[in-house]
């Protein structure tokens, strides 16, 4: 069974970005900028909302350049497999 991205919460997801070395850059009005030094743009995600609609984990996971797989992964406790 394939799981889904829907009712993922905010920690979770802020967890994920830790692991892959993104950091919180900046907090304004609600939002969060996330970025490392080998993205083009920042990761935006609205602070007050939780769990993350599915269209905003779809769009941020293609600007780091991961996948469904890596982030299920992780959240199932396995972040090291490929």
């Amino acid at each position: 069974m394939t799981q889904s991205l829907k009712n993922i919460p905010l920690k979770d997801f802020r967890n994920f970005l830790e692991f892959k070395g993104l950091k919180c850059i900046r907090t304004k009005g609600g939002h969060e900028m996330w970025s490392c030094t080998s993205l083009l743009r920042p990761i935006t995600l609205q602070s007050h909302i939780s769990p993350i609609p599915e269209f905003i984990i779809r769009n941020n996971l293609r600007t780091l350049g991961s996948n469904r797989s890596e982030l299920l992964d992780f959240l199932n406790g396995v972040p090291g497999k490929k």
